[in-house]
């Protein structure tokens, strides 16, 4: 499989994640993200691939050239990618990771309560579909 440079991973039963991949889609400078769910093939090969554990499905992953992110650290490294003042979230990069990751876990352990979740993964519009691997 040939791995894009740049890859998101989320939860493709959870709506609050399903949200995010559409946020990050409308806030992307250039359209350069590649998305696939942590359940597709693909998902699956990569949390195997970067050693993470397929169980946790909990996270992001954002994977940019070769090295894996997740929970806050991931997050606010997308950010980088977004147009506007968003990029400046990536300042919050110096708040030690055990609080960053305490918000971002609190949040993480609620979505589905919060927001819900589907049955399946969203199918995304035709002209969004080559953004999505393992659909």
């Amino acid at each position: 499989m040939q791995e894009p440079a740049e890859i998101i991973l989320f939860d493709g039963v959870c709506n609050f994640c399903n949200s995010s991949v559409q946020f990050i889609i409308r806030k992307e400078r250039k359209p350069e993200l590649k998305f696939a769910s942590l359940q597709s093939a693909t998902g699956k090969f990569l949390l195997e691939k970067y050693k993470l554990d397929a169980k946790s499905l909990d996270t992001l992953v954002y994977i940019q050239n070769g090295k894996a992110y997740t929970r806050s650290s991931g997050a606010l490294r997308i950010t980088k990618k977004f147009k506007g003042l968003w990029p400046l979230l990536f300042g919050f990069i110096v708040v030690p990771p055990f609080i960053r990751n305490w918000v971002y876990n609190w949040v993480a352990k609620n979505r589905y309560k919060w927001w819900g979740k589907s049955d399946s993964c969203q199918i995304p519009t035709p002209a969004l579909k080559i953004r999505f691997i393992d659909l």
